[in-house]
């Protein structure tokens, strides 16, 4: 990694990305929660919230939309994903090069590795392309790192997760996007294998404002410097409260009640 290459993508070193790679990843159900939300344009209005550092998309997308908010979004563009038709081994197929999100006016690129995969080496061999090219256009890089795969019998612990962050730091990402360990002494041990690269955790599945919240603030106490969030976002019916109660807890360090309580008053 590089000091700084994460600037256009945070404010004051911290990081409130939101993702909207869903829809190839996960397809249209993650959209019925919030039908509107189907509609990228909405997204893109939600990513000129003040909280928001930077919105991840994939290519189609940002062609369509980005040029209509260049001024407003800083774009970190995804290079690789695969629906969830695929019932394979964990693999992530290059959908665009460093080089072409460059024309479109990415800040930054993201780029998934399932280390533990059977297809971890072309992965790792595909990142590595994608990184050096990002640095050859002044561009941040974010890496979710989400080990699985048929050689992990548990991907979610905190052990694996960690693991998942050093390799962020080893392959040269500025940014690791790791999920939630569980606690802040697993998130702090996450971020410290992390070195200097900075640690964001994924948001997840939905959970209740309070529980979601909890969450963040703790990996922000662990040393994280924020989160890649979707669901948990465009899911809501409100998704700008808690774009709102996300500033409080990521930027001015408040409590999940307070941000909840400072949220609820601002409406």
């Amino acid at each position: 990694m590089l000091p700084h290459a994460a600037d256009d993508i945070s404010r004051d070193g911290k990081s409130l990305i939101l993702a909207y790679d869903h829809g190839i990843e996960h397809g249209p159900v993650d959209f019925e929660p919030n039908p509107d939300t189907a509609d990228p344009e909405r997204i893109f209005e939600l990513a000129t919230h003040e909280a928001v550092t930077s919105l991840a998309v994939q290519k189609g997308l940002a062609e369509a939309y980005y040029p209509d908010y260049e001024d407003e979004v800083n774009l970190l563009l995804k290079l690789n994903g695969t629906s969830n038709l695929w019932m394979g081994e964990p693999d992530s197929a290059v959908n665009c090069t460093p080089e072409y999100a460059a024309e479109l006016g990415a800040d930054a690129i993201g780029f998934t590795v399932y280390g533990g995969s059977n297809h971890e080496v072309e992965m790792a061999e595909e990142f590595r392309r994608a990184q050096e090219g990002a640095r050859a256009h002044d561009m941040g890089v974010v890496m979710w790192s989400y080990p699985r795969g048929q050689g992990l019998r548990n991907d979610g612990s905190p052990d694996v997760i960690s693991y998942g962050a050093r390799l962020g730091l080893e392959l040269g990402a500025d940014v690791v996007k790791v999920k939630y360990p569980g606690s802040a002494e697993a998130m702090g041990h996450a971020v410290e294998m992390a070195g200097p690269a900075n640690v964001v955790m994924s948001g997840g599945t939905m959970r209740d404002d309070e529980e979601f919240l909890r969450n963040v603030s703790n990996a922000i106490d662990a040393g994280a410097t924020g989160i890649a969030v979707g669901r948990n976002v465009f899911q809501r019916d409100e998704p700008e409260r808690i774009l709102d109660a996300l500033e409080a807890v990521i930027f001015d360090e408040e409590s999940p009640v307070e941000a909840l309580a400072a949220a609820e008053s601002a409406d």
